[in-house]
């Protein structure tokens, strides 16, 4: 059976963006859920956090469905939030104060530099004198395996993939995928998915593995070590799941019997023709190993990613030394990544900052009914409230929301308190739709891959890790002794 023809992607792909009814139908769809959840009786909403609540499930809603321009939603939100005053104007735009938004701009101007000077077609051509035949399945494999190393090497999600999609585009054009293409689309997701998704399993390597470790120090005294988290997540959320990440991309993406001739004949091509460095490439290839070099010791100078990433970015723009001229700076970096971002950092901070991330949660947890003698259930209930909650609010706010919560919890699941905070980790390292990951959807942006393509592949993918990874974690806690074996 072919995945691509069944039926959630006949209706994905059959799904007309651009026609005009159904737009003012997914709009109308999503305005009337705002609506309804806001006046819900048995939520008895305050009456601010009706209003924000509203807000948000509007900007989520239109982001989830593409109903209209990603842009313009983020615009939309930013006056709507300001006219109802739902926060300050501080957190509703903390997005543009945010390191995340610089190092993106930063990351912008490297890719403008990695395309402009021919370094990402140079790397590419490079990968893929090491790859056999330009077969879809082993350049999937190598772009994960190149991301699954960085994630021990680059602290930063979004470090990794403004630094891999210059490179992962220069390298589907030298297999001959076309933009828009799915072939091109599969490359660019396994780039974005694998690098958020399996760095969710090694403690320093995201931002949300931050926040927990953070806050269940300061707020419960209770450290997360290294080792002991790297055990308990690396072997299913961080290994299975890059396998899962390459097996779904080959299924859903592999190029059509021409395209992949096409691919073959470009490699072999590829394989017998070299050419010396220009003296650009040679410049930037230092600044790349410079940037590489300071992200992966932060630790040691504590240099935040994003200031690394703005000064590379200034380096390569600089006169005389820089590689990148005014022109080609205004043709090749794009203001859209950049709002996106801020708006996606503004909707995560007004649910904290407004209280409704926390009073989902409780209400979450109320209806839960947890019980100790059910430790298998409450770990799926408790990873499940983890996974709600990220879809209003990103993956970083989740443990920021949980972690103040995981007394109640443990006394009402009665789990051990480090197996209720490591619940957190399964439920936001499953992704459902692309929003709810920045780097996700930045590196979208980035390589102008459309939201369907995102949408099916989140999709499955969570749909695997619910079926079949979920269960394997379950046993592998059970072995290590950090899930009790229950009647459930």
């Amino acid at each position: 059976m072919n995945i691509r023809n069944s039926g959630l992607f006949r209706l994905l792909d059959g799904i007309p963006f651009r026609t005009a009814p159904l737009r003012v139908a997914l709009v109308a769809l999503v305005l009337l859920s705002a609506v309804f959840v806001g006046s819900f009786a048995p939520l008895e909403l305050p009456n601010h956090l009706s209003i924000v609540a509203g807000v948000v499930i509007v900007t989520v809603g239109l982001l989830a469905t593409a109903a209209i321009p990603e842009q313009l939603t983020i615009l939309i939100f930013f006056l709507v939030a300001m006219v109802f005053t739902v926060s300050t104007p501080e957190i509703v735009f903390s997005g543009f104060n945010s390191s995340a938004f610089w190092l993106v701009f930063g990351g912008l101007i490297i890719g403008a530099a990695v395309e402009s000077t021919g370094l990402g077609r140079r790397i590419a051509k490079s990968i893929m004198r090491h790859i056999r035949r330009g077969q879809y399945a082993t350049v999937v494999a190598a772009v994960v395996f190149i991301n699954c190393v960085l994630i021990f090497l680059m602290p930063s999600t979004l470090s990794r993939v403004v630094l891999l999609i210059p490179v992962v585009i220069s390298l589907a054009g030298e297999l001959g995928y076309e933009e828009g293409g799915e072939p091109r689309n599969g490359l660019v997701m396994a780039t974005v998915l694998t690098a958020y998704l399996c760095s969710t399993s090694v403690l320093p390597a995201n931002v949300p593995n931050n926040v927990l470790m953070g806050a269940a120090e300061t707020a419960l005294g209770f450290p997360i070590r290294y080792f002991d988290y790297f055990l308990l997540h690396f072997p299913i959320l961080g290994f299975l799941k890059a396998f899962v990440i390459w097996g779904c991309i080959v299924v859903i993406f592999r190029p059509k019997t021409e395209e992949q001739k096409k691919s073959k004949i470009l490699n072999e091509r590829i394989a017998n023709n070299y050419e010396f460095f220009t003296r650009d490439e040679k410049r930037l290839l230092i600044f790349l190993i410079c940037a590489l070099f300071l992200w992966a010791s932060d630790v040691l100078h504590g240099i935040a990613p994003a200031w690394i990433s703005l000064a590379i970015g200034i380096i390569c723009l600089f006169p005389r030394i820089g590689i990148i001229s005014a022109s080609i700076f205004k043709e090749k970096v794009q203001v859209a990544p950049l709002l996106y971002v801020a708006g996606i950092i503004g909707i995560g901070a007004v649910v904290s900052d407004s209280g409704l991330g926390a009073f989902v949660s409780e209400i979450m947890v109320k209806l839960s009914h947890l019980s100790p003698e059910e430790p298998i259930e409450g770990f799926f209930v408790l990873s499940g409230i983890a996974m709600m909650l990220s879809f209003f609010s990103t993956m970083p706010g989740v443990p920021a929301i949980m972690v103040p919560l995981a007394p109640d919890l443990q006394v009402a699941s009665g789990l051990p308190l480090k197996t209720v905070l490591m619940t957190q980790v399964v439920g936001f390292s499953t992704v459902w739709l692309p929003y709810q990951v920045p780097p996700i959807i930045i590196g979208m942006q980035l390589a102008r891959v459309p939201m369907k393509a995102g949408l099916q592949i989140t999709a499955i993918i969570g749909l695997v890790s619910i079926i079949i990874l979920s269960p394997l974690l379950v046993l592998w806690w059970q072995f290590l002794g950090y899930l009790p074996v229950g009647s459930g």
